[in-house]
């Protein structure tokens, strides 16, 4: 057990609350191995019939995994660590994907990064009104992984595309519009939804009851634009259409292109397009983790941590600079298989 996690049981459900307020419940390899090891037990208990994950107080459920972490590990030792750290987690990914019990996830608050791959594969997935939603990782060099190639490639109208790329926020009721979200409730109604679904009622039920009707999507007013410019699986045709349009919204969303890692841009289309054609999320985490394991150690990744989250000059000096010329071989050696005996397999 650990102090990072609060783990419970309650009535017929077992509780995850991720346990990092400082760190906005940014994920640890500790806080991995507890929740997996929390689901196994549950899994043979007859009397656990749900499980609620969500955090224990602040303003976020999680901000992703411990970026630091991984920095150290790219910087220090030729990323042995961070590719341990990434295996662990993408194998509790991939239990929560195939979990038999529902999982009711409770996205209140920033859900980024590593907290989208522990709640888009619940069951059911909670937005409210504090809800953040966002995989910004093309910003700090690295891709949007922990599933995300599953989870964005099956949104509707190049929207996963366009999340990728740009690293875009979305709000609780958008959330619920793309796809990302099951039902909408006001925060303060989730005790009260934990509580029934503690005592046993039937957790879809107790959501549909006590969801409201959201505010208006905002993003849906550029639902047509997104498909538009974001069609191509081409990270060049993308910035080509987006130059080619005089609209605010495009001159901005090019804008915040540019600043983002062309390797990982590059990496994120090619990831969507081939998770896209998977049917087993097992095989779209071998694959993430082929690019885990390759990224990690790449120039862009320690450097973009550098300019954002480290000096914060958000100033980063990508390599290589510009989407040319981020080569087709490069690409191929990033997806390429691993070799013999260091494949990520799931537990069990």
């Amino acid at each position: 057990m650990t102090d990072q996690m609060m783990i419970r049981r309650e009535g017929c459900v077992g509780l995850l609350s991720l346990n990092r307020p400082k760190a906005i419940h940014a994920l640890t390899l500790e806080m991995c191995h507890a929740m997996s090891a929390a689901l196994t037990e549950w899994t043979g208990d007859d009397a656990v019939k749900a499980v609620i994950l969500d955090h224990s107080e602040g303003r976020g459920f999680c901000a992703g995994g411990d970026i630091a972490f991984l920095r150290n590990s790219a910087l220090n030792d030729g990323g042995v660590s961070g590719r341990k750290f990434f295996h662990d987690e993408y194998q509790l990914n991939h239990q929560m994907f195939t979990y038999a019990k529902p999982i009711v996830a409770f996205m209140d608050g920033i859900t980024m990064g590593g907290g989208v791959g522990i709640s888009q594969p619940a069951k059911y997935r909670v937005a409210t009104e504090n809800t953040r939603f966002a995989m910004p990782e093309t910003g700090i060099g690295l891709f949007p992984d922990v599933g995300g190639g599953w989870h964005l490639s099956r949104l509707q109208g190049r929207m996963g595309q366009f999340l990728a790329l740009t690293g875009a926020r979305l709000d609780g009721a958008e959330c619920l519009w793309a796809g990302l979200a099951t039902h909408y409730l006001p925060s303060d109604a989730l005790a009260e939804a934990k509580e029934r679904i503690a005592h046993g009622h039937e957790p879809g039920g107790v959501l549909s009851a006590l969801a409201v009707t959201p505010p208006p999507a905002r993003i849906e007013g550029n639902a047509a634009a997104i498909a538009k410019h974001f069609a191509s699986d081409r990270y060049e045709d993308i910035l080509a259409s987006l130059e080619l349009d005089d609209t605010e919204w495009a001159a901005k969303e090019l804008a915040t292109l540019r600043t983002k890692s062309p390797q990982t841009c590059k990496v994120a289309l090619r990831q969507l397009a081939e998770s896209a054609a998977l049917t087993d999320f097992a095989d779209n985490m071998r694959m993430e983790y082929r690019i885990a394991a390759r990224v990690l150690v790449r120039p862009d990744f320690a450097e973009g941590v550098r300019a954002v989250i480290v000096d914060k000059d958000n100033a980063p000096r990508w390599n290589p600079a510009t989407p040319e010329e981020v080569s087709e071989e490069l690409l191929d050696a990033i997806f390429a298989p691993l070799p013999e005996g260091e494949e990520w397999m799931p537990l069990g």
